[in-house]
């Protein structure tokens, strides 16, 4: 049966307090004339949890794969409202206060924010290192990266229409599920804003961890964002190794009276082709995001793909690898018709080698990428 607000409650062994949160729920939904329903996703409680919701009148569903994000998928799924109010069973999110997040949805927003550093922290409702270090640098790297705009990204009452949510197409079953909503939110445009909220001293023992938790945070975004992970510093190490190699192609280089010679032109070589493919690594990464439905193409990949095909990739590569191959046949011809007397080239050849190497590496990545495109062209 359809209603307006589904409240839904992910739940492992809440006891203490599933009871609170569906009163207030229930209270909020008489206090604003709001036809609702409470729905508590299960993610395998063993105490009284499930008892206690059923018998405070909460639709409950049960979602045996264990994981955050796996009960909230759940409960969404199962819930039956135009609008979903989200928040822990722990009570430390006020549902009281739920009729505000409804409002705004009303007014045409498809995700409110709850957020508690620009709200109310009470005493020992969370620790000065998530609240000053952790939190505030999490969700500055989620901003540096997705543009979300957010203040507090972890915030885990939010809002937003049942629509939205279908258009986002999370995926992740464990604690990236909050940040996947938001990255997603973003990345399709949403229509998005924040409501300071009071947050309150959790009751029951913590399921948090926080350095595995902050790891796997900075992890998913950065599997997320190729850009940042793979291509920024791929071009960053490819351009610094092609410039080393120019400049020191043609002898020793000097700068502020410090000489570079060919050791540092090894150096250059080694960056370079790392730098080259880490490059190909990401493009890899946001090739198989895109074609795979984990993310949405941008100009960038747009561009790459209407002037990339295999024969294009195929010729670039070989033309590159043919060059540098030209270049050390030239070097051995000059080498035995000396002899086989001292050979001085070691610049050259290092050059002509790098070619060779990233020239081949362009030939069968050219393959792999077009094997990965297939789906996006068709």
């Amino acid at each position: 049966m359809a209603v307006e607000v589904s409240v839904v409650m992910p739940c492992l062994n809440e006891e203490e307090t599933i009871g609170i949160c569906i009163d207030k729920t229930r209270q909020a939904f008489e206090k604003h004339n709001i036809d609702g329903e409470a729905v508590v996703a299960d993610n395998g409680s063993t105490d009284n949890s499930v008892k206690i919701a059923i018998s405070k009148g909460a639709k409950v569903v049960y979602q045996p794969e264990r994981g955050y994000g796996s009960a909230y998928q759940k409960g969404i799924e199962e819930a039956n409202g135009k609008y979903i109010i989200i928040g822990d069973s722990d009570d430390t999110y006020d549902f009281s206060e739920l009729g505000r997040f409804v409002e705004l949805l009303r007014r045409g927003y498809e995700l409110v924010m709850g957020t508690r550093l620009k709200g109310k922290i009470l005493p020992g409702a969370m620790p000065w290192s998530h609240r000053y270090i952790g939190n505030p640098i999490l969700t500055g790297i989620l901003n540096l990266f997705f543009h979300t705009g957010v203040s507090d990204a972890y915030c885990g009452m939010r809002g937003f229409t049942k629509e939205a949510y279908k258009r986002m197409q999370i995926r992740t079953t464990g604690m990236e599920f909050a940040l996947e909503m938001v990255i997603r939110a973003s990345k399709i445009r949403l229509k998005i804003t924040e409501i300071p909220i009071t947050y309150y001293p959790r009751k029951g023992k913590s399921k948090l961890r926080s350095f595995s938790d902050a790891w796997r945070t900075i992890r998913f975004m950065l599997l997320y964002c190729p850009f940042y992970l793979f291509l920024l510093p791929g071009f960053s190490l490819f351009s610094f190794g092609m410039l080393l190699l120019f400049l020191l192609l043609p002898g020793p280089f000097f700068l502020f009276g410090h000489g570079f010679d060919v050791h540092m032109m090894v150096f250059g070589t080694l960056c370079a082709i790392l730098g080259f493919q880490i490059i190909t690594l990401g493009l890899y990464a946001k090739t198989y995001a895109v074609t795979s439905g984990l993310d949405e193409s941008n100009r960038t990949l747009e561009t790459f793909w209407r002037y990339f095909n295999l024969e294009k990739g195929l010729l670039l590569g070989f033309t590159v690898f043919f060059a540098g191959f030209a270049m050390n046949f030239y070097i051995l011809s000059k080498w035995i018709a000396g002899g086989f007397g001292e050979l001085r080239a070691v610049r050259p050849i290092v050059f002509a080698s790098t070619l060779m190497v990233i020239g081949a590496q362009v030939f069968f990545s050219s393959f792999f990428l077009s094997i990965l495109g297939v789906k996006k062209k068709s």
